[in-house]
């Protein structure tokens, strides 16, 4: 922002205060038109006054001799300084997703401060504390999340599937399930807690089972927390039928992988009238289709399909590459077995490896040896992949559809990746319910973040954002009538790149 004198047709000169804005000259205030120098100067004089106080913002002239009493001016104004960019960014984010209408202020902070600082709840409160400027009672904290009973949790589940709905043209037409573990730091049980198959390999700990529903490019639906001895077979369909019945949901497709892939699934959502695509498990397939499959020429991009189980299909691809990969992983893990039974004998040394071996008593050395034939037929499966349907969409659609199962696998891994869910430190049911609602709420308004950031192309990852935003500033000045302005700072150009995320200081 400058003073220019602009001359006229008339001979005179007019005053202006000018920025520049996307690229072109843009006349914020004029102050006048004369020929006469005199009064130019004063007018020049009020220019350069206006911009000095222009927003509530203080310019600070070095080239005058009053730069060091300007300068202590504007430090001595200063009421605050809250390095507070990150939190400005996911609060207006979180309300425009609309958790804002749940009315729980301290609820923003905890999901706020998960998306940016992952941490335990005793240790957010002293992050609020901190970089936020917020005191907080950890038992607070606490009451707040016994409040978070299941209608409030269905609340922000619906809250997050309308929103969906809306980005998504007012249809979700496909939905991907799939589970993971959450495990705690403890072995004790109890009707939610048991031991069970851990997917992060925490064989001796408690855990729960967290079934999640993800529309097309991953953003969430609804989710499900099972006690941790749940076979994960058996949540799909339940989760399913809850949220049909919740938010009136009609004409879609059920994506899932292999591990849930069972004939009571199949049945059971044939029977509710659900069309599915779910990863086959060719190997298990009965001896006709098996013997079809293998009589199928293994070239690359063909496709192949066959009707089972009366309105079913089941669609067979092959891909080199995963040939390789599927020979290279085989060869590895015999190579494994070789090395270890070169001897021929399977040794007390052999079996006491791994877990509760070690209580077992070998007194005699037992004979084994590696089956080549199996090799061989096993190595006739390489490169195959199988996918079971009951719609009517073309081979090519129907593994299209399957592949977007990637945005639940994903949100599995931000989940319990970059946003900390576990290992979970909370041993009531309440309060184990409260904080997987609050980490799924920090993934909805992650990936709204994510969406942002593409829409506006802002071409930065969402953990990029954070990292930048946490250096942003926001100064609150003292005005000289009294008043108080805000200004959130942004100095280097990463930061101006945030600028269409954040909402406008007063």
């Amino acid at each position: 922002m400058f003073v220019r004198r602009k001359l006229n047709a008339s001979g005179t000169s007019s005053v202006q205060v000018v920025m520049k804005e996307r690229g072109r000259y843009v006349v914020v205030r004029s102050f006048g038109a004369s020929a006469d120098e005199q009064e130019l100067l004063r007018l020049e004089v009020a220019a350069r006054d206006f911009i000095r106080t222009y927003g509530g913002q203080r310019v600070i002239d070095f080239d005058a001799r009053t730069a060091a009493e300007e300068t202590r001016h504007l430090v001595s104004s200063v009421q605050s300084v809250a390095m507070n960019g990150q939190h400005l960014i996911l609060d207006r984010i979180y309300d425009g997703v609309g958790f804002g209408e749940l009315g729980e202020n301290l609820l923003r902070d905890l999901v706020v401060s998960r998306v940016c600082c992952p941490r335990s709840k005793l240790a957010t409160v002293d992050y609020l504390r901190r970089y936020k400027g917020t005191a907080v009672d950890i038992n607070a904290v606490y009451r707040m999340m016994d409040k978070m009973d299941e209608p409030f949790r269905q609340r922000v589940q619906r809250i997050s599937v309308e929103h969906t709905r809306q980005l998504l043209g007012g249809q979700i037409g496909i939905v991907f399930y799939d589970v993971t573990t959450l495990y705690f730091e403890t072995a004790r049980e109890d009707v939610l807690r048991k031991p069970g198959f851990s997917k992060d390999g925490k064989t001796a700990e408690s855990q729960i089972v967290l079934g999640l529903l993800v529309s097309r490019q991953g953003y969430p639906l609804s989710y499900s927390v099972f006690n941790g001895s749940q076979y994960e077979g058996r949540t799909m369909i339940p989760i399913i039928d809850d949220f049909v019945s919740r938010f009136n949901l009609a004409d879609f497709i059920v994506v899932a992988d292999a591990g849930l892939l069972s004939r009571k699934n199949i049945a059971m959502l044939k029977s509710a009238g659900y069309k599915f695509i779910l990863a086959g498990r060719i190997k298990k397939e009965s001896e006709a289709v098996r013997d079809w499959v293998l009589s199928l020429p293994k070239d690359p991009g063909l496709l192949h399909e066959t009707a089972i189980n009366g309105d079913e299909r089941i669609i067979v691809s092959y891909s080199e590459s995963r040939a390789a990969k599927d020979a290279h992983n085989r060869e590895k893990g015999i190579k494994r077995l070789r090395d270890a039974y070169a001897s021929g004998k399977i040794t007390k040394k052999n079996i006491n490896q791994r877990g509760y071996n070690k209580f077992l008593v070998v007194e005699n050395d037992v004979h084994v040896s590696i089956d080549e034939e199996r090799i061989a037929q096993d190595s006739q499966w390489d490169g195959l992949k199988s996918y079971v349907t009951n719609t009517d969409l073309g081979a090519k659609q129907v593994i299209e559809k399957y592949h977007e199962l990637w945005g639940v696998e994903r949100a599995f891994r931000v989940v319990k990746g970059t946003l900390e869910t576990r290992p979970v430190f909370h041993f009531t049911e309440r309060r184990i319910d409260a904080h997987v609602c609050i980490c799924f709420m920090a993934y909805k308004v992650y990936k709204e973040l994510e969406r942002l950031l593409k829409t506006l192309d802002i071409g930065l990852s969402v953990d990029k954002v954070m990292d930048i935003a946490k250096t942003i500033p926001t100064v609150t000045f003292s005005l000289s009538n009294g008043a108080a302005t805000s200004q959130t700072l942004l100095t280097t150009p990463e930061q101006r790149l945030l600028a269409p995320l954040i909402p406008a200081t007063d």
